[in-house]
């Protein structure tokens, strides 16, 4: 969920904007970067600068640009995915300006020039950014792949000619893996000896924006004698604007998932979207037996050509857990490690780069706080000075003595509905969320073995509440007691109170503020 903001005097740009998708809230709503903090401080970006089309630099966009009203630069991929979620929100697309890698551009005091570096998504850069006396450079996502299929390899040259550098805000993510991180030219190899021997029909499952991933999958599709589907809109979106941009002209053609059948099962593979266990994602439905037009048979193989992100692994395990249950082959980061390449760098390509631009100081960005510690710890090895290894919200600055922590603003979570441009007030948790009537519920409860019930009638009063299914929220209501982990009243109203505002603020035009009242009953027990 990365949005950075960098000052100079009184003027501000922000690099990226991305969003997560929280799965332990109902329905999978989205988590945007909170505005709470820069509208304090007085912070509004004259220029929204992004540095690659992934959804944790991008997927926010829509929600918090309509804020600030300024221009948004971005590469050719990145900004036609852009227009697209700007015409779903029914927002003008006017202010996305395309920049090509490597050229540069002005705004205010700040110079910034886009330089190419390989990802697991075509045309992703880091911005070196120019201002008063600073040279900094904020990596993006990045990795030195030497066989990226999509794009060119990284050209050193550039890179040293920046050399030295005030200040590197670079990527940790892999920082505590030795040596370098696997090419995609490597993987596509491996998918092809794979596919060879599977014998009924495959489905990959992999990240949409990783390009380079869903034209090796096709490719070696192809020359195993196999016809490739898509499957998932997120992979449809990203095909389609990636074909207009000239990027897939060498993919073999595909098939309408509604004509699989009509193939034998040894000349079908499917390329899916879901590798992270999302219950709406196309995966999951088919794990499920929920897809219209495909089934998943005993002898089919699944392959998840990506890792898991922390966080998302009971997600991932439930999915396949129903994928055994059908008696389909898993393969996975475990059993088939070389059916994957991380798009981030280890630490012989972070001695690599910054061997190249010199950096007097690292700042470490993008990771848990581990693999922030395992970054300070190369780059000091380097003689690169890495005092600092900030946490959300830290205001940092950086002068003539170095880098200081000015200040620490703890960040409140902000949650929209993925159907919906405004966030969700009762899971902002910010002071001040505008609300719409009073609902009173009192509801009396008993413990079970297996969880909680309801006990009588649920009693509901509502003062300016927008009319309300009551059978259905009550039918709800019931089947979440069933469900929620809680061992006292407590426990149980912290679990239920968030998920009541979710489920109000998707059945109601306006979300009331709610007053929830639980009651302990005893259950007796009969002999």
């Amino acid at each position: 969920m990365n949005l950075g903001l960098y000052g100079h005097e009184n003027d501000w740009i922000a690099v990226d904007c991305g969003m997560m998708i929280r799965q332990d809230l109902p329905d999978s709503p989205l988590q945007v970067p909170s505005l709470e903090t820069p509208e304090a401080l007085d912070i509004r970006p004259s220029a929204l600068i992004i540095t690659h089309g992934h959804e944790d630099h991008i997927g926010a966009a829509a929600w918090l640009w309509p804020k600030w009203q300024c221009p948004v630069y971005a590469t050719p991929l990145a900004a036609g995915l852009l227009r697209a979620k700007f015409h779903e929100r029914g927002l003008a697309v006017d202010a996305i300006r395309v920049i090509e890698p490597g050229e540069a551009l002005e705004n205010g005091p700040f110079t910034l020039r886009y330089l190419p570096l390989t990802h697991s998504i075509p045309e992703s850069c880091a911005l070196l950014i120019a201002v008063g006396d600073y040279r900094v450079l904020h990596t993006g996502d990045w990795k030195l792949d030497p066989e990226p299929l999509i794009g060119p390899p990284v050209k050193g040259a550039l890179f040293r000619a920046l050399a030295p550098v005030d200040l590197v805000v670079g990527d940790s993510t892999n920082a505590p893996m030795p040596g370098h991180s696997r090419s995609e030219g490597e993987v596509a190899r491996a998918l092809e000896h794979r596919l060879a021997q599977c014998t009924g029909r495959v489905v990959v499952s992999c990240f949409a924006s990783n390009l380079a991933r869903v034209l090796a999958v096709a490719r070696a599709a192809e020359r195993c004698g196999r016809r490739v589907s898509l499957m998932g809109r997120a992979m449809e979106r990203m095909v389609a604007v990636a074909r207009g941009l000239g990027y897939l002209d060498d993919m073999p053609a595909l098939v309408p998932t509604s004509d699989l059948g009509y193939l034998p099962p040894t000349e079908v593979l499917v390329i899916a979207t879901g590798s992270q266990g999302e219950p709406r994602a196309a995966l999951s439905r088919l794990a499920n037996g929920r897809h219209p037009s495909f089934e998943l048979m005993a002898g089919d193989t699944v392959l998840f050509s990506a890792k898991a992100i922390p966080g998302n692994e009971r997600q991932i395990e439930r999915l396949k857990h129903a994928l055994s249950h059908l008696d389909v082959a898993v393969w996975d980061e475990f059993n088939h490690p070389e059916l994957h390449a991380s798009g981030h760098p280890a630490q012989d390509e972070l001695r690599t780069l910054y061997g190249w631009i010199k950096p007097r100081h690292l700042l470490p960005v993008h990771g848990e706080r581990r693999h922030q510690q395992a970054h300070q710890e190369v780059a000091e090895a380097m003689g690169i000075q890495a005092p600092l290894a900030p946490v959300n919200g830290d205001l940092i600055r950086l002068d003539g003595e170095g880098l200081t922590l000015e200040s620490r603003h703890p960040q409140r979570p902000c949650i929209v509905s993925q159907n919906a441009v405004t966030p969700l007030p009762g899971l902002t948790a910010e002071h001040g969320s505008p609300r719409h009537g009073i609902l009173h519920l009192a509801l009396s409860v008993a413990s079970t073995r297996t969880g909680w019930t309801r006990i009588g009638r649920l009693m509901m009063d509502a003062h300016r509440v927008s009319a309300m299914d009551e059978e259905s929220f009550t039918e709800w209501l019931d089947e979440r007691l069933e469900e929620v982990e809680a061992e006292t009243l407590a426990e149980l109203r912290t679990a239920l109170q968030p998920l009541i505002t979710s489920w109000l603020g998707q059945h109601l035009r306006q979300l009331p503020d709610v007053h929830l009242q639980l009651i302990p009953v005893e259950v007796p027990a009969y002999r």
